[in-house]
C-alpha cells in the first residue's frame, strides 16, 4: 500500500526569481478601441494584473496560506501508466461518521477550490463530510504524466485508487467541469464504490429519437424561464466561447509553448475564462494571480494541463464523457447555475440517471463552488441529510455522529 506522506508546498526561490524576472520584461499589443470584452481580455485589465502580479503579489505568503490546508501526497499508478505522485488535500471531520466525498476540479481549476467547502462540510451539524480533494495529474502539485493516452478512464482510475488508499472502500463525488465527466466515469467503472454524485455541471445533449418526448419539448419550447435562459447561455457558449476548446482538443502542444514560457499568456489564457465563465463574481487582483501562479508553479508546469483535453477527445472508451448515457444504481444531484458554460433543461438531466436531488440556483456560473460555497454545500447537505434522497448511500457512514 502507498505510504501517505504529509505534504508542504515550497517553491524554489529561483522559479519565483524567474517569474519576476519574465513579468519585467513583458511585450503586450496594442488594442482596438472600445472593444471591452468582445475581443477578450480587455488591455487595461492585463495591464492592471501584470503590475501588480510584479509589483504587489507576495507568492510566499499564499504558499503559506496553502500549506494550512491538510496537504498530503501518494504514489498512485494507473494501469500501464508509470505511478505517479499525487497530491491531494484530506480534511477529516471529527464525526466518525462523516461521508467520505471525493471533491474533482478541473480546468482552469484546482484543488484550491475546495477550500471555501471544508469547514462548512465538517460540521457536525450534519450531515458531516470527510473530504478529500486530489491534484490531478498533470495539474498542481500532482506529477505530470510522460505517455500518450492518459484520458478519463485514467482520471477516473486514480481518484479511485486514491480513495482506496485512503481506507475509503465506499464514497460520493462531487465536481464541476472535467470534475463532472471524471465523476460520470468512476461511476460506471466503480459503482459498487462510488455510490453518488453531486454535479455542478450537468451533462447531456440535445434530444435526439431516442428520447422523443424530450425531444418534442424541445421543439415546441416548454420550458421555464430559467431553463430557457440555460439554453441561451448554452448557445452564447457554443457560438462564441469554445475557441480555447478546439484548441486544447486538437493541437496542445502548439498551445503549450505559449503557456510554459509566458506568464502573460498563461494569464490571459485563464482570466478570460474567469471573467466569461462567472456570475459578475467580483475576483479581486489576489484571487485572480492565486489560481494563475497554481499553474505557473504546477510540478508539470502549465502546458501538461490542456492535454487532458486531447486526451478526453480522442479516447477509444470515454470521449469527453458519457454526457447522455443513463448509469444506473449511482444516485445523483444536479445543482444548475445561471452562468455556467452548459446549462441544460432539467429533463435532459434526468436521462442521465437516478436523480434525487436537483437545485435551480439563482446566481452563480461555472466555478460555483468558489463563487457560492454555501449553495453548493447546502445542495450536498440537503442530499445527503435525513429525508434526502442520498442519506445513507455510503453504508455505516450517514453523516451523523
Amino acid at each position: 500500500m502507498s505510504i501517505i506522506r504529509p505534504y508542504t508546498i515550497s517553491i524554489p526561490d529561483s522559479a519565483i526569481a524567474q517569474l519576476t524576472q519574465k513579468l519585467s520584461s513583458v511585450i503586450v499589443p496594442d488594442e482596438l478601441d472600445e472593444v471591452g470584452w468582445e475581443y477578450g481580455a480587455p488591455l487595461d485589465e492585463v495591464s492592471r494584473l501584470l503590475a501588480y502580479w510584479r509589483d504587489k503579489f507576495k507568492w510566499r505568503n499564499v504558499e503559506a496560506r496553502l500549506n494550512q490546508l491538510p496537504n498530503y501526497t501518494c504514489i498512485i499508478q494507473a494501469e500501464t501508466f508509470s505511478p505517479l505522485q499525487i497530491h491531494f488535500v484530506h480534511s477529516q471531520s471529527k464525526v466518525d461518521n462523516a461521508i467520505p466525498l471525493l471533491f474533482i476540479h478541473g480546468w482552469p481549476g484546482s484543488f484550491l477550490e475546495v477550500s471555501k467547502l471544508l469547514s462548512s462540510l465538517a460540521s457536525a451539524d450534519g450531515p458531516a463530510f470527510h473530504i478529500v480533494a486530489p491534484s490531478l495529474p498533470n495539474f498542481g502539485f500532482s506529477e505530470g504524466v510522460k505517455k500518450r493516452g492518459f484520458a478519463l478512464a485514467q482520471y477516473a482510475e486514480v481518484c479511485h485508487k486514491l480513495m482506496q488508499t485512503l481506507g475509503y472502500k465506499e464514497y460520493v463525488t462531487q465536481g464541476g467541469d472535467w470534475g463532472s465527466s471524471i465523476s460520470r466515469v468512476i461511476a460506471e467503472l466503480y459503482p459498487h464504490a462510488c455510490k453518488a454524485s453531486h454535479l455542478n455541471l450537468v451533462p447531456g445533449a440535445l434530444p435526439g429519437l431516442r428520447h422523443p418526448i424530450l425531444l418534442l419539448q424541445y421543439i415546441l419550447g416548454f420550458y421555464s424561464p430559467f431553463e430557457r435562459h440555460g439554453l441561451d447561455r448554452t448557445k452564447w457558449f457554443q457560438q462564441s466561447g469554445m475557441g480555447y476548446f478546439h484548441e486544447q482538443t486538437t493541437k496542445p502542444q502548439t498551445l503549450g509553448y505559449a503557456l510554459g514560457d509566458s506568464p502573460v499568456a498563461l494569464l490571459v489564457w485563464m482570466y478570460e475564462k474567469l471573467h466569461d465563465w462567472t456570475d459578475e463574481y467580483p475576483w479581486t487582483e489576489d484571487e485572480i494571480l492565486t489560481w494563475v501562479s497554481i499553474y505557473w508553479f504546477s510540478s508539470a508546469g502549465p502546458a501538461a494541463s490542456v492535454r487532458i483535453y486531447y486526451e478526453a477527445a480522442h479516447s477509444s472508451t470515454f470521449r469527453i464523457g458519457p454526457g447522455e448515457k443513463w448509469i444506473p444504481n449511482v444516485k445523483l444531484g444536479l445543482a444548475y447555475f445561471p452562468k455556467d458554460i452548459l446549462v441544460l433543461p432539467k429533463s435532459w438531466g434526468r436521462s442521465i440517471g437516478p436523480v434525487v436531488y436537483e437545485k435551480e440556483n439563482q446566481r452563480g456560473g461555472h466555478f460555483a463552488t468558489w463563487e457560492q460555497p454555501g449553495s453548493v454545500a447546502a445542495g450536498l447537505r440537503v442530499m445527503f441529510g435525513r429525508g434526502g434522497g442520498a442519506y445513507g448511500a455510503v453504508q455505516d457512514k450517514t453523516g451523523y455522529a
